[in-house]
């Protein structure tokens, strides 16, 4: 399908918790209809048996009751939870109301605080809607309490969502009762007094009596609550066997509720459409492509095209369907007058902003996720109109990673006066532009200033010369293109020669996922030499991968060139070369040695590639004295530790020397000096220290990933992983907190005290993130498969297509470490103590 893209005011719906509006704000907040991993609505799924996951012992339904109980007891998980944020949420009205009934009394006094009109507009539908849920909390709630599995709540759900008008007419209303509230509290004290701190009372068995709360956030929650409501739904439909007489009644109230959400969210689109303009080509087109502008402080996809005289700034015009489609020039600078500002030139340029890694990394796991779902549809041979939005979701998706992850500055000016900046994801596609540019520069240009006219033609020009057609994201491929790789890739950088002069050299590897490239890996740099020998080995994560590509550059030591701009490399490219990856050819199990020529250097490498489902294998070690691939309980039973020696030694060293180093568990230790290591602390040699002390700090930390990932078990084990997964999927936030502690509960005490302690010594590292450029979320996405990835026998019955398993399972193990990261801090005690976890505001 060829998707309408380009457009600037595209907004691909990443915004995961709508925020309260800033004033002025000339839009309705946007509700997202769609939980994080959505159910199949079908009932199909139910009759083949395969609805519910089978959930692990211990409190959760064991096999025997599998059928029997199939995911009740997850129901009553996600309704004590829905329930507990229910009662916040009905404190949250009734704290809205509290000053509703003495301002409506003054309101006819001689000094009113505000006009009946005024109160009826700020508060309008609050009392109904409070009214509501206070009848439904009445009602569930004793369901709850005396829970059995005959219990049927579904008719409360699907008159809860018979309800929903109500909230039509409270979003309707919604920025005008804002607008009111603020005028109000401007031109009123009292009533500014009164907005500013009302007291919301507390869940009953929480510490907390009242919370102070704005009127303004008070007055988002209903907005919050539908999508709420919806998502718990989800839930509960995923855990309600399809016989079961609530199920019916659930899917009513889903469908109500969605149908809801779709009909506030409707937004109409005018399109504009185009004008056909004459052919006139007078140059030729030498290089287009899309690149990310950085206009007025956003970002906006153009299509650059660099024609032998002049580069040209487009962007696709919107055109009514069938319409010829067309480019509209947002700028132009003649290559006579185009000069390339040095970073210390372009002081006055904007700040870049960067977005978080943790957020590209969660769009990434939202598009494979989608990809998984694209794949299952189409094996069971779904509808294709599914399967169109889908993929409509997917290019959204792509379409706001394409946007937002490049980060390297590309910088253009014009002698005139204008600069422009572009933004890249790769430096190797940075530097092919500036060699292109100046490559043209290098003929006697002269200057000019086009006509409107020649304007005209020019970009009318350029659909018809265009190389590239469609937006580099996977959505636009064809079901018969090569996927690319998914897995692991070896690289070795042996060594480079050709270089004329000595200089401090090193290399950065590039591979392309998601439909550009990124840099991955990096060597250390070789200093003073013509012929540098890294013999570094690098294992490079692959995603759909294609291309490899190597770029050799020379280091600046130039104190007045750096730390003008985080992401400005100021390094010189001395050569680059693109090796294309062939699955064929590089799935070998031995290493295969290669050359790549650029500039008249030449960089000697060796690659090998492990498909995704050779690399998850966890074998245990034949001997059990040693430590790797030793189940954890034997070695701390026979350490008498709490945590593994091999954990606590790494950790400390970690924290003493490594907590500042850049890409610290990311970046690949050297693969001889982790073989070292593992060998002295399986033989439990009395030099440990003393190596741990000299040995560079990445082959540390890759010894402490190696450990986790070999054990034979995984470190939150086979038992409860299928738990792990359907906790994880719940999509309201206190019965997700509620089972996820109760799985903690159910680890082993090796295992939990391991985990408690790996825990808080990645938070330490995530505190250094501006230093050392590890989030949370980077952390999560390196050790997230390491502790959850189930053992050989357990995965092997769900593994299909490599890169479909790998898309869908890895992201949710990311999810579960990452949420154990994300939460305030565990404590071993307060766990055993039982204790049910609730956050105050959910």
């Amino acid at each position: 399908a060829d998707f309408n893209y380009g457009a600037d005011e595209y907004d691909a719906e990443g915004n995961e918790e709508p925020k309260v509006l800033p004033e002025g704000s000339e839009t309705m907040p946007y509700i997202d209809e769609s939980p994080t991993m959505s159910p199949q609505l079908s009932a199909r799924g139910q009759e083949s048996g395969d609805g519910v996951s089978p959930t692990p012992t211990d409190g959760l339904g064991t096999g025997g009751e599998r059928d029997a109980g199939k995911g009740l007891e997850m129901r009553k998980l996600v309704l004590s939870g829905f329930l507990a944020s229910e009662e916040i949420y009905i404190n949250q009205l009734e704290a809205l109301l509290l000053p509703m009934k003495p301002l409506k009394a003054t309101a006819t006094t001689s000094q009113p605080v505000l006009t009946l009109q005024q109160i009826e507009t700020i508060f309008y539908k609050i009392q109904d809607i409070y009214e509501i849920h206070k009848e439904f909390y009445d009602s569930l709630c004793p369901k709850v309490q005396q829970w059995d599995s005959n219990v049927t709540m579904g008719h409360l759900f699907q008159k809860l969502a018979s309800q929903l008008g109500v909230y039509k007419a409270f979003v309707d209303n919604y920025k005008i009762a804002l607008e009111t509230a603020e005028k109000c509290s401007q031109s009123n004290y009292q009533f500014q007094k009164i907005s500013e701190e009302l007291k919301v009372k507390g869940p009953k068995d929480s510490k907390e009596s009242h919370t102070s709360v704005t009127m303004e956030a008070l007055l988002y929650k209903p907005i919050d609550r539908v999508t709420r409501s919806t998502l718990v739904l989800h839930d509960l439909l995923k855990h309600t066997p399809a016989d079961h007489p609530d199920y019916p009644l659930l899917q009513d109230a889903l469908r109500i509720s969605q149908n809801f959400l779709s009909s506030i969210n409707e937004d109409i689109d005018p399109r504009r459409t185009a004008v056909t303009t004459p052919k006139g080509e007078t140059r030729q087109l030498v290089k287009d492509g899309f690149l990310v502008e950085l206009s007025e402080g956003s970002r906006k996809l153009r299509h650059v095209f660099l024609f032998t005289d002049v580069l040209l700034c487009a962007k696709l015009k919107k055109t009514a369907v069938g319409k010829h489609q067309q480019y509209d020039c947002k700028w132009y600078v003649p290559l006579a007058d185009l000069v390339f500002p040095s970073p210390e030139e372009s002081e006055h340029c904007p700040q870049v902003h960067v977005i978080p890694d943790h957020e590209l990394e969660d769009m990434k796991m939202k598009i494979s996720a989608i990809k998984s779902e694209v794949q299952k549809e189409k094996a069971n041979k779904g509808q294709s109109r599914a399967i169109e939005r889908l993929k409509k979701k997917m290019f959204e998706n792509e379409f706001w990673l394409l946007l937002n992850s490049p980060a390297i500055p590309f910088r253009i000016h014009n002698r005139n006066g204008k600069s422009y900046l572009f933004l890249l994801s790769s430096d190797y596609e940075r530097s092919e532009w500036r060699e292109a540019i100046q490559k043209l520069q290098k003929k006697d240009l002269q200057a000019f200033v086009l006509s409107s006219v020649e304007l005209q033609v020019l970009t009318g020009s350029c659909f018809k010369l265009r190389t590239v057609h469609n937006i580099p994201v996977t959505s636009n491929k064809d079901d018969d293109e090569s996927p690319g790789l998914y897995g692991f890739l070896h690289v070795i950088v042996h060594s480079a020669k050709g270089f004329k002069q000595s200089a401090n050299l090193y290399c950065t590897l590039e591979v392309d996922s998601f439909g550009y490239f990124v840099s991955k890996a990096k060597t250390r740099v070789f200093r003073d030499t013509t012929e540098p020998q890294w013999n570094e080995e690098f294992e490079i994560e692959l995603e759909g991968s294609q291309s490899l590509r190597i770029l050799c550059y020379e280091k600046c030591y130039d104190k007045t060139k750096l730390n003008k701009d985080n992401n400005e490399i100021v390094d010189k490219i001395m050569g680059k070369g693109q090796i294309q990856l062939d699955p064929q050819a590089v799935q070998t199990k031995n290493w295969h040695m290669d050359v790549i020529e650029m500039n008249g250097i030449k960089v000697e490498f060796s690659m090998k590639f492990t498909s995704r489902d050779m690399s998850l294998k966890r074998t245990p070690s034949k001997k059990q004295t040693g430590v790797f691939g030793v189940k954890i309980s034997v070695v701390t039973k026979r350490e008498r530790s709490k945590v593994p020696y091999i954990v606590r030694q790494c950790i400390e060293e970690v924290e003493k020397r490594g907590i500042e180093e850049v890409g610290i568990y990311r970046i690949s230790g050297v693969a001889t000096d982790i073989q070292a290591l593992k060998a002295v602390f399986d033989a439990n040699n009395k030099d440990i220290l003393v190596m741990l002390s000299d040995m560079d700090i990445n082959a540390i930390a890759g010894t402490l990933k190696l450990y986790f990932r070999e054990l034979p078990e995984p470190l939150l084990t086979d038992r409860l992983y299928p738990a792990f997964m359907e906790g994880i999927a719940l999509s309201d936030p206190a019965a997700k907190e509620n089972c996820m502690m109760h799985l903690l509960r159910s680890l082993p005490d090796p295992n939990l005290i391991t985990f408690l302690f790996l825990l808080e010594h990645l938070k330490r590292v995530a505190e250094k993130e501006p230093i050392n450029k590890m989030s949370l979320h980077n952390l999560a996405t390196v050790f997230g498969p390491t502790l959850l990835r189930p053992s050989e026998g357990e995965s092997k019955a769900h593994l299909t297509l490599a890169s479909d398993i790998w898309s869908h399972d890895v992201m949710a193990q990311v999810q579960v470490l990452l949420y154990y990261l994300q939460h305030p801090p565990i404590s071993f005690t307060e766990l055993k103590r039982n204790t049910l976890y609730f956050s105050t505001d959910v």
